[in-house]
């Protein structure tokens, strides 16, 4: 395996993720990984086609994934959707050559078994890695958001590939503009209050 680091050039301060990219990967490899990191959340691991991407996430990157996730369940029980969350659900694919853990991810509706979630969240710290689009893709999950430089934008499956769309269509009435401005509230508790009362209005 041939090994690649990207990683921020002042990482006293812990602001960027760190992303380690291995070359000619096998999936065995990629298994012994998987188990070496055992039940943790971190580093989260994907594959795609004998690449692997290791990737420990910052404090700033955890603090997003989480009041994204947080805002979602808000507008969920604000508008009475059922949902399970699952977190950073290992989807993987031996025969694809595919595995992939989101930030958060959810399945909506009445609780029913799947191999999938709905909605995958991704967020873009630091650039670089594996193409997570092409890994959701061959995966089956419906609707990948991802956040980046403050913006969210939402893609939807289409026959086999991504297309950027204007609106959600797991949660149709979500507004994502709405939601990302209240991502810069002090505290994640601040942001859901204040989320809840924009959407009682």
């Amino acid at each position: 395996m041939h090994a690649h680091v990207l990683a921020p050039e002042h990482d006293e301060t812990r602001r960027e993720d760190t992303i380690l990219v291995l070359r000619r990967a096998t999936w065995a490899d990629y298994q012994r990984m998987m188990e070496m990191r055992g039940d943790k959340s971190a580093p989260r691991i994907s594959f795609l086609d004998g690449e692997m991407e290791i990737m420990s996430p910052s404090a700033p990157h955890e603090e997003i994934k989480g009041a994204i996730g947080c805002l979602v369940e808000v507008y969920c029980l604000e508008n009475d959707i059922d949902f399970l969350t699952l977190g950073s659900w290992t989807l993987e694919n031996k025969a694809l050559k595919t595995g992939v853990e989101a930030d958060e991810c959810y399945v909506f509706g009445p609780r029913r078994e799947t191999d999938r979630p709905d909605l995958a969240i991704e967020v873009v710290w630091t650039s670089g890695g594996i193409h997570k689009l092409e890994a959701y893709a061959r995966l089956g999950v419906k609707e990948v958001w991802f956040w980046r430089r403050g913006a969210l934008t939402a893609h939807c499956l289409r026959e086999g590939e991504y297309e950027e769309v204007a609106r959600s269509e797991v949660l149709p009435g979500i507004d994502l503009v709405q939601l990302v401005s209240f991502l810069d509230r002090p505290t994640t508790s601040a942001a859901m209050r204040g989320y809840r009362d924009a959407l009682r209005k």
